[in-house]
């Protein structure tokens, strides 16, 4: 028999405490005690904790990867969290009240009774600059980000342009460097003033941060390098037609080149389902 939401009750409080912690000093790694699951590191165990401690009997709850909600870390991590919690699960993203992603942030804008639990491969923004914990402890307490800016303009001058495609960092309330995770640079601007909370856990790094509502969330950028999200002008979703979306390359339907689909497939469906009703 398991414990409701697999982890000991123990656990999920001291896991509960570094998040109010994390809540309270937006955009600082908070150590916990990372435990054991029975899933490999890197498919999301420091999300799946903070999942495991916040969720409560009457959830609704929402996993997806990279947008979709049918991949095999979603559909097992799904899995798991409903076989130790005997919660709802939905894959329309209006519906859920717990939502737990990997690389992607819904395209319709979260609710404030809604949390979203990201799952964090690497918490330390400055390690792409620094591989010393002991320094990167210091440079976040003197707010020493200058080696991130070295960063962003030697990317200028080999690219023309800042070419960070994913993880991009951020200053939150003027204050913390954050990694916001392998969110595509479309998603960042939804975390500055969003009506709900969002939480991140690395499992292997044993860091748990957060951005509570409506928190200033400004990308880093240069004076005269402005940040800017993907372009995908002249591109539309082959399936919905949507040019309001992040979209992902894929093979054309029938072959014969390439074609652009929705990355987040809910919002996808939902287009589709308008369109139909429409006609």
């Amino acid at each position: 028999m398991y414990n409701f939401a697999l982890l000991d009750e123990n656990s999920k409080r001291e896991i509960r405490r570094a998040l109010l912690k994390a809540i309270a000093i937006p955009g600082f790694q908070v150590p916990f005690a990372s435990r054991e699951l029975p899933i490999f590191f890197g498919w999301g165990t420091g999300g799946l904790q903070i999942t495991l401690s916040v969720i409560g009997k009457d959830e609704i709850l929402k996993v997806f990867d990279q947008g979709d909600d049918d991949s095999v870390n979603a559909v097992n991590l799904k899995r798991l969290i409903q076989l130790t919690t005997g919660v709802s699960i939905t894959t329309e993203t209006h519906i859920a009240t717990l939502l737990q992603t990997r690389h992607r942030i819904p395209e319709k804008r979260l609710r404030s009774d809604q949390v979203l639990v990201l799952q964090v491969p690497m918490p330390e923004p400055l390690r792409k600059v620094e591989f010393r914990e002991t320094e990167t402890v210091r440079m976040h307490a003197e707010k020493d980000y200058g080696k991130m800016f070295v960063k962003l303009y030697e990317d200028v001058l080999h690219h023309g342009e800042i070419t960070l495609a994913s993880d991009y960092p951020v200053i939150v309330v003027d204050r913390h460097l954050m990694a916001t995770t392998p969110i595509p640079r479309w998603d960042v601007p939804k975390l500055n003033q969003a009506d709900n909370l969002y939480l991140f856990g690395a499992g292997r790094e044993k860091k748990i941060y957060a951005v509570p509502p409506y928190t200033q969330v400004t990308p880093l950028s240069l004076d005269d390098y402005a940040f800017r999200m993907e372009d995908f002008k002249g591109a539309a979703c082959v399936f919905c037609g949507s040019t309001h979306a992040y979209l992902n390359e894929i093979p054309a339907p029938g072959g014969g080149g390439q074609a652009h689909a929705c990355s987040d497939t809910n919002f996808c469906h939902g287009n589709r389902k308008r369109q139909v009703i429409e006609k």
